[in-house]
């Protein structure tokens, strides 16, 4: 079984820039108080962060039992992140923030 954790790190840090730049186009235009869209946006930040650090930790580590692990729980938070960044792609993209 190929490993995923160099796939999980690099695309959740890409990720993570993207939701970064989320926040702050709300924040700048002065719609973050007014809707929970960079508030999803900040829990797929935080989820992003954490696969990233168990992705790279599941890359240095050299037990099995923790390498496998490291990379279930990553993949497991990339996901959940990345709903998140959908959830919030539908809501900007409906323009369903008032």
């Amino acid at each position: 079984m190929e490993k995923k954790s160099p796939h999980i790190l690099n695309a959740s840090s890409n990720l993570l820039g993207f939701c970064l730049l989320i926040i702050t186009s709300l924040k700048i235009s002065k719609i973050s108080g007014s809707t929970y869209v960079d508030d999803i946006a900040a829990v797929a930040s935080l989820s992003l962060v954490v696969s990233c650090f168990l992705s790279f930790l599941a890359i240095r580590t050299e037990n099995d039992v923790l390498e496998k692990k490291y990379e279930k729980y990553g993949d497991y938070l990339f996901l959940f992140a990345l709903v998140c960044i959908s959830c919030t792609v539908i809501f900007v993209s409906l323009n369903l923030i008032k």
